[in-house]
């Protein structure tokens, strides 16, 4: 009868894991990126309340907070290359489905996942800043560009840091969803290794591992930034 455990397994098999945690810090910083540009536009639209697109923005953040990042992955990958064939057939284009690699559509649909929370974050913090330091910045002429750049952001970046270190953290770990379409990060190679061996309960805790020790770091910097913007704010009202 073989061993229950193997720690010497297990330890092995960290260099072949950790091998593809580029990959997976790669899809999800490029996905982190879009989501909080796309968060922020959303923000802004819906603290503007821009017409046509509010209507638009609130149901593309109530279907994307409603449904399984998952099925939004599936979905992306499956149904994004049959539009982009329909707009080949339907208006003579000729684009290359194939020559899509899957990670693109992981970005993607991890990006409209992320940036849907991200936005209601922004959003949040933009409210919790009082009304009239707007429009304090109205009479003294400044415009709305400049009014968010100087006075508002700032202080809503703050409010908003915490919540959007968690959806940081929150992506990097929604990225082990991605090995379902054949993307070879660091869930699909433990899957991999733990398959020669069928040893799949010590790659597993290997992976997890892993995925601890980054959000560690992440949480540890994500504090250490808002610590230096508190003394920061600090010493400007001193």
């Amino acid at each position: 009868m073989g061993k229950v455990f193997d720690l010497g397994f297990m330890f092995s098999t960290v260099p072949s894991i950790a091998s593809k945690l580029p990959v997976t810090l790669w899809i999800a910083a490029l996905s982190g990126i879009i989501a909080l540009v796309l968060g922020f536009i959303i923000a802004m639209i819906r603290y503007f309340n821009v017409r046509v697109l509010t209507g638009f923005s609130k149901l593309f953040v109530s279907f994307m907070r409603g449904t399984p990042a998952m099925v939004q992955l599936l979905v992306a990958y499956y149904g994004v290359p049959i539009l982009l064939r329909g707009l080949n057939e339907s208006i003579g284009t000729n684009i290359s489905v194939n020559g899509i690699p899957a990670s693109a559509f992981a970005v993607f649909a991890l990006s409209l996942n992320s940036g849907a929370f991200m936005s209601e974050t922004i959003r949040g913090a933009m409210l919790a800043v009082d009304a009239g330091q707007l429009e304090a910045c109205y009479s003294v002429n400044l415009s709305t560009w400049q009014a968010l750049r100087r006075i508002l952001l700032p202080q809503a970046f703050t409010n908003a840091l915490p919540a959007l270190g968690n959806s940081f953290i929150s992506l990097l770990k929604e990225t082990s969803l991605v090995f379902n379409i054949s993307v070879i990060e660091m869930m699909a190679q433990a899957k991999i290794t733990g398959s020669r061996s069928y040893r799949f309960f010590e790659v597993y805790i290997v992976v997890a591992l892993i995925y601890w020790a980054v959000c560690f770091l992440m949480e540890r910097g994500i504090a250490l930034l808002e610590k230096r913007i508190r003394v920061y704010e600090r010493r400007a009202v001193k």
